[in-house]
């Protein structure tokens, strides 16, 4: 165990860190050159597109005699529980910067989590190979906010190879090896998981002490399940079958586990003979932040949008779905994300890898409701908020705390930003001259539907955030109804904050009047709360020219004729139906 080392990379996204562990693996040997591609360790085509982690891998290295266990993890918020995890599996973490942008958001909150963990932490300064790198600027930077030494930094570009030698002599020299006693009860962290059509689920393990071989019977600590182990290996990058997985290792387990629920992320294995009494610390079932309505459009089937969703759930533990049906768009599911970038990875994979074409619904999060009989609601849709507002003693909301880094010049724009989405403040320095720390605490529901896009195009791309959940908070939120000749819709039932609600009720009015097709009598469109309207508009009917046949004589026959369409009228208006086309709930839910 003296010459094993468990490290991670961690990094703001876009700073290189794939390339790095490109770099690592060529440089350890690990690849040979003809097997040799960019971002190796990214195996869904998803990833490769858009240059992102969206699942971590383990891998291990040889070099000097030493065996090197890297465990590359997803660089996004929505994924900061699993990464918190593969920390959890690590001794050490690799501190990914770019040279030309310095700290960012992501930056600073990988970096909290792993000091948290107490790992030892290399700095390490990417793209120096860049003419607009500034490796100076960014080694002040660490010095100033995060406190390590500047002379503790290693600058590499990972792209053409510099600094690699050097930053495995860091890892090496700095990190520790794992402590743990082989002789112990077995103790394992699962730290990721997938499913293979053949083998079942499969676990990627952290062994802290004893030794697990093919043939043991294992125990899930959190729900007791006994499975029996068929296969151990280790990826290099390759996978590679061993007899044992000892203490320090790193490797994957295979025991015929039929269902991918079974091995939650965070859990602890350890063996049914001889068991461990106390479970790794930090285990927490995935709980979803997010949730958003997944219909079949025209080209899918519900049933194979159902069948979808229950093979893509086998590869992702963290989703969860329920069947709920919408007047406007038919039989669909309510599905539960982690985040709004596990959202768009999950849909975009359904209609690749599963062929299906999914309708998506605006997200929204999950609210509680207290009542005054002292029970609480869990809201996930507007539909479940009481119509009696006598009922209800106070409505909670999500919160999230935001850290936004801002270059100097776009600071008024992204403080007009924070406060028109009822943030906060609770942070403002300067890490250095050019560039502003901000943090904000503001609801999630803010930050989840157009604050991304907002704080880019304010800062013209240069502003990063991260956010992390901090509770729920008591806030002022209301049941907006849609009438349509005072017939509610429920399917365009919105909840809004108070102060937001008149404006949101004149818009949703107005554009519904657009696209709601015209009768042949009046419609109203009203948007109310409660019993309360407080918009309103009106679709002017169809008229038939009645007295184009009309071409002389007196004009008493004119208006004999237009009483009795009027009459006509008047009794449609009472029996006839408004059929609300699909692009009134695209119109209400842009808004």
């Amino acid at each position: 165990m003296e010459r094993v080392r468990n490290f991670s990379i961690i990094a703001h996204i876009d700073h290189g860190k794939s390339t790095l562990a490109d770099r690592l693996l060529e440089f350890t040997g690990s690849v040979s050159e003809r097997e040799r591609r960019e971002q190796i360790l990214d195996t869904l085509e998803v990833e490769r597109e858009r240059g992102i982690t969206v699942k971590m891998q383990a891998v291990r290295m040889f070099y000097k005699g030493y065996k090197l266990h890297l465990i590359d993890t997803p660089g996004h918020v929505d994924f900061s529980y699993e990464v918190s995890r593969a920390l959890a599996s690590c001794e050490g973490a690799i501190l990914l910067i770019d040279a030309t942008q310095g700290i960012q958001a992501q930056t600073l909150a990988n970096f909290y989590k792993a000091l948290e963990l107490d790992l030892t932490i290399i700095p390490v300064i990417n793209k120096i190979d860049l003419p607009s790198a500034d490796v100076e600027r960014v080694k002040n930077q660490v010095e100033e906010v995060l406190g390590i030494p500047k002379e503790e930094c290693i600058s590499v570009s990972a792209k053409e190879g510099i600094g690699i030698g050097e930053l495995l002599e860091a890892i090496i020299n700095r990190i520790p090896p794992p402590k743990g006693d082989p002789n112990k009860p077995l103790k394992a962290l699962i730290f990721d998981s997938f499913y293979d059509p053949y083998r079942g689920a499969v676990a990627f393990v952290r062994v802290f002490d004893g030794r697990v071989r093919v043939g043991d019977e294992i125990r899930i600590f959190s729900t007791g399940k006994v499975f029996e182990v068929v296969e151990l290996g280790v990826q290099t990058p390759k996978k590679e079958r061993v007899e044992e997985l000892t203490a320090g290792d790193v490797g994957y387990l295979c025991a015929n586990i039929k269902d991918i629920r079974d091995i939650r992320v965070g859990d602890t294995i350890t063996l049914e003979k001889n068991p461990v009494k106390v479970a790794i610390e930090g285990f927490k079932p995935p709980k979803p932040m997010v949730y958003a309505g997944f219909y079949p459009n025209e080209e899918t089937t519900y049933e194979e949008l159902r069948d979808a969703l229950e093979r893509y759930s086998l590869n992702d533990a963290s989703i969860v779905y329920e069947v709920e049906s919408s007047p406007a768009l038919g039989v669909g599911f309510r599905v539960g994300f982690l985040g709004t970038l596990h959202m768009e990875i999950v849909r975009e994979r359904l209609e690749r890898e599963f062929g299906v074409s999914v309708f998506l619904v605006s997200p929204n999060v999950v609210y509680r409701v207290k009542l005054k009989d002292g029970n609480e609601l869990e809201v996930r849709n507007p539909s479940q908020f009481p119509d009696n507002l006598g009922l209800v003693e106070e409505v909670l909301e999500p919160f999230v705390l935001t850290t936004i880094i801002t270059p100097r010049e776009y600071l008024g724009g992204i403080l007009n930003l924070c406060e028109e989405k009822r943030g906060e403040q609770k942070n403002f320095s300067y890490l250095d001259e050019k560039t502003v720390l901000l943090e904000y605490e503001m609801p999630l529901i803010e930050v989840i539907r157009d604050f991304h896009d907002k704080v880019k195009s304010l800062s013209k791309g240069y502003a990063t955030y991260d956010y992390e959940f901090v509770g729920y908070k008591p806030s002022e939120l209301v049941k907006l109804k849609v009438f349509l000749n005072h017939q509610e819709v429920e399917a365009l039932s919105f909840l809004v904050h108070r102060d937001k609600a008149y404006r949101f009720a004149r818009k949703l009015v107005e554009n519904l009047k657009e696209v709601i097709p015209r009768q042949l009598f009046e419609v109203k469109v009203q948007v109310g709360i409660g019993k309360k309207i407080i918009a309103s508009e009106r679709i002017p009917p169809l008229r038939a020219n009645v007295t184009a046949k009309c071409y002389g004589g007196d004009v008493t026959r004119k208006k004999k004729l237009l009483e009795r369409q009027k009459e006509g009228k008047k009794r449609l208006k009472k029996f006839g139906k408004v059929r609300l086309p699909q692009e009134a709930f695209l119109v209400a839910l842009k808004i």
